[in-house]
């Protein structure tokens, strides 16, 4: 099994001890993002509904970066810290994703990185053409 080390600075850098995703073979394990601009590293402004644009952002950075696009996403985890938001998850995550969606998963968690009010992170699946 090789493991190959995905990275692009077109998503925040990894603030710890994790890659920003790992491809084995044709799957691609995307770590958590949460609502950080990758330029400057800091936490985007705005409300709930700016945040969720920018983690979705940046995952599509990291998606691009190991060759596929969110079509190849079979699994994605949502970390809510106020579950009232879930609505707003499904109204913007409609903009990003088409049928078949994804597995999902969300969670109502008590704390979050950098005291954000979401992290997401996924498993892709990518179409053999994307690996040359």
């Amino acid at each position: 099994m090789t493991k190959i080390i995905i990275e692009t600075n077109k998503a925040p850098q990894a603030i710890g001890t994790y890659s920003q995703a790992i491809k084995v073979e044709n799957t691609v394990y995307l770590s958590g993002q949460i609502p950080l601009i990758p330029e400057t590293m800091e936490i985007a402004e705005g409300d709930i509904s700016d945040h969720i644009k920018q983690v979705f952002d940046n995952l599509n950075a990291v998606a691009e970066a190991a060759g596929g696009n969110f079509h190849d996403i079979v699994k994605l985890n949502v970390f809510l810290t106020d579950l009232s938001n879930f609505p707003v998850v499904n109204e913007i995550m409609s903009h990003y994703f088409t049928q078949p969606y994804p597995a999902r998963a969300v969670v109502g968690v008590a704390s979050l990185p950098k005291g954000v009010g979401i992290e997401m992170d996924a498993i892709m699946v990518i179409r053999e053409t994307y690996t040359s």
